[in-house]
C-alpha cells in the first residue's frame, strides 16, 4: 500500500506551527518534514509576517473591517458556528481571538446568541470527572482504529495516533484494512517525521493483540518493542483508559465522516489531512485550556532508526534465547515467554527474593515467581 499523500498546504501549516514554538530546532524540523532549510525559513518568515495567508492557503471569506459593533460581531460568531457546527461558545471565542478579533463577548453571551438564532444543540453530558495526562509530549501515545465505514472503493479503516499530553494528532490514515503490515507502514512514516515515543497504549483488539495465542503478542507489537517503545494495553472492558482517542473519534465522525460519501481512498485521505491540520493548529481544545495541540506538542529527541540497533542488556542480567516453542530455561525449569519471541535474546533480571522479570529490550514480558512456581514443567 502506498504511503498517504499529505497536501502541501497541510504540510506548510503543520510545519510553521511547530517551527513557531520557542526553541524549535529548524534543522531537525526541515529534515523530518523533508524540506530544505531555505524553504523552511521562507515558510516561517511569511507565516510570521502575514499569518496563514502568507502560506497561500485556500481562499478564506474576508471579514469586514471595521465591523459593526453589534450585528457584525454576531455575524462572525454565527459564521464560525455554521462552519463548525460542533464547536461551543468557548471554542468559538478562542478561535476568533486567535484570528485577531478583539472586544468579543463572554462565552455565556455567545451561547445566548447561538440560542437566539437556533444554532444551539440541546443535550450533552453531565457530571464532573478528573482528567489525567502525561507530563510531556511523546511520553505516551494513544493508538486505535476508528470504526470502519463504506466508500465507493471499499471499507475505510481510519488509523488514529494521539499524543496524550498535547492532544496532537500525529496520524490519521485512511487504511484499507487493519493488518499489521498496513499499520507498520503508517507508523514508520510517522516515526520518521515525529521521532519515537516512550510508550504506546492500545486496546485489546486486532492488530495490537493476538487473542488466540497465550502470549497475545503480534509481529507489530514485537517490532514496536524492538524500537524500544514500551507497549501498554487497556484493561478489558475499560475503553475510558483510551478516553482521549475515543473522544477524538466522535468528533472525527461528526465533522468528517458522517453523512458523506467518498469515491476513493485518496479523496478520503485528503479530507483527513485537512481536518488533522485544523484539529492540531487551529481548533482550540478545551482539555488543554483552550490552547491548540500544536502549541503544546514537541517532536521527540529520539529519531527513527533506519537500521535496528543492537539489543544490549545490563552486565548483571542473565541472557537467554527464546526457543522455537517460545520458552526459555532458567534455574532448571522452562518458562513460556511466547512464540512471537522465538530466536530473540531476553534478559532475566532479579527484582526480589525469588522474583524475576524477563525483559525484551526494555519491555517486561514475563514475571517469574519461584515462591509460587510449580516444582517442574512449564510455567505460564
Amino acid at each position: 500500500m502506498p504511503f498517504k499523500e499529505v497536501s502541501k498546504m497541510s504540510l506548510k501549516r503543520e510545519f510553521t506551527a511547530l517551527a513557531s514554538q520557542p526553541g524549535a530546532n529548524m534543522s531537525e524540523l526541515c529534515r523530518r518534514f523533508e524540506v530544505s532549510r531555505p524553504t523552511g525559513y521562507k515558510w516561517l518568515r511569511r507565516f510570521i509576517l502575514e499569518g496563514e495567508s502568507g502560506l497561500d492557503e485556500r481562499s478564506r471569506r474576508p471579514r469586514s473591517s471595521p465591523r459593526e459593533i453589534c450585528g457584525g460581531m454576531q455575524e462572525l460568531i454565527l459564521d464560525v458556528r455554521n462552519e463548525k457546527p460542533s464547536w461551543g461558545a468557548r471554542k468559538i471565542k478562542r478561535h476568533l481571538e486567535n484570528n485577531g478579533e478583539r472586544g468579543l463577548p463572554s462565552p455565556s453571551t455567545i451561547t445566548e446568541i447561538l440560542r437566539r438564532y437556533e444554532r444551539l444543540d440541546v443535550g450533552g453530558t453531565s457530571g464532573k470527572y478528573r482528567r489525567f495526562e502525561r507530563e510531556a509530549p511523546m511520553e505516551l501515545l494513544q493508538m486505535d482504529f476508528k470504526g470502519h465505514f463504506q466508500t465507493a472503493c471499499g471499507r475505510c479503516h481510519p488509523l488514529t495516533v494521539l499524543d496524550d499530553h498535547s492532544r496532537y494528532l500525529l496520524e490519521l490514515g485512511a487504511c484499507p484494512d487493519e493488518k499489521s503490515g498496513t499499520v507498520q507502514a503508517r507508523l514508520t512514516e510517522m516515526f520518521r517525521r515525529y521521532g519515537l515515543p516512550h510508550s504506546i497504549i492500545t486496546d485489546n483488539g486486532s492488530p495490537w493483540v493476538a487473542p488466540l495465542t497465550p502470549d497475545k503478542m503480534t509481529k507489530l507489537g514485537l517490532w514496536l518493542i524492538r524500537l524500544g517503545i514500551v507497549l501498554k494495553r487497556t484493561g478489558p472492558y475499560h475503553p475510558q483508559t483510551n478516553g482521549k482517542v475515543e473522544r477524538l473519534h466522535r468528533t472525527l465522525k461528526a465533522e468528517v465522516i458522517q453523512a458523506r460519501q467518498f469515491s476513493t481512498f485518496a479523496e478520503c485521505q485528503s479530507s483527513f489531512d485537512s481536518w488533522r491540520t485544523e484539529y492540531n493548529c487551529i481548533r482550540p481544545h478545551e482539555g488543554i485550556g483552550m490552547s491548540t495541540p500544536s502549541e503544546r506538542f514537541r517532536i521527540s529527541d529520539l529519531p527513527f532508526p533506519e537500521t535496528m540497533p543492537e539489543i544490549e542488556y545490563s552486565p548483571d542480567d542473565k541472557i537467554r534465547k527464546v526457543s522455537k516453542s517460545g520458552t526459555i530455561g532458567f534455574e532448571g525449569k522452562h518458562w513460556r515467554v511466547g512464540k512471537a519471541f522465538k530466536g530473540c535474546p531476553v534478559a532475566v533480571r532479579e527484582v526480589g527474593c525469588g522474583l524475576y522479570n524477563v525483559v525484551y529490550v526494555r519491555q517486561i514480558v514475563l514475571h517469574i515467581n519461584f515462591r509460587d512456581a510449580p516444582l517442574g514443567g512449564i510455567h505460564d
